[in-house]
């Protein structure tokens, strides 16, 4: 697959479910590490299954989801954010392998940042990061994430440990 020549943010709504299903799938088949869900689960689900997904995801009232969406409206990544006891949580982050490295991500995580910062008015973003997926920690890490040095273990085959990080929003 070729990567396209130029991305932009789209925020997701409940139309979206079926692109939403679309990229789980290709997320989950591609980073299993990063995700508390198995891609058996997630084929599983009927259409209608997808959409309340979709659209209870998005009626939290504090809650973003956007999409990285080229010309065409192919996803090439997608993150979220919602709050959890509190705190601004960061979810469901990925980016298609054609287009890792060149400001995707940074282009999805930059609006979700001023949306917690402005909208929310929270000084934190917070996320939970697989232990075993060094690539996303480095990313996180040269964003400006710090390890909070809290431990949670990681609810699936193989096990091991999620990572805390925490992004000060000044």
């Amino acid at each position: 697959m070729n990567a396209p020549q130029a991305l932009r943010l789209l925020v997701q709504t409940p139309e979206h479910w079926r692109e939403a299903r679309d990229v789980r799938l290709e997320m989950l088949a591609d980073t299993p590490l990063a995700f508390t869900e198995t891609l058996q689960t997630a084929r599983r689900r009927s259409d209608e299954e997808w959409r309340e997904r979709q659209r209870t995801r998005l009626a939290a009232p504090a809650s973003r989801h956007v999409a990285a969406v080229d010309a065409d409206g192919r996803w090439w990544g997608q993150m979220r954010v919602d709050v959890v006891d509190g705190q601004a949580l960061l979810m469901s982050v990925w980016v298609h392998p054609d287009v890792r490295g060149t400001g995707v991500a940074e282009l999805m995580l930059d609006d979700l940042a001023a949306h917690v910062r402005l909208t929310l008015g929270m000084p934190e973003l917070y996320l939970e990061v697989h232990e075993d997926n060094p690539r996303a920690i480095a990313f996180y890490r040269r964003y400006g994430f710090v390890d909070t040095g809290e431990r949670t273990p990681y609810p699936l085959p193989p096990g091991g440990q999620e990572l805390r990080m925490r992004l000060a929003l000044g």
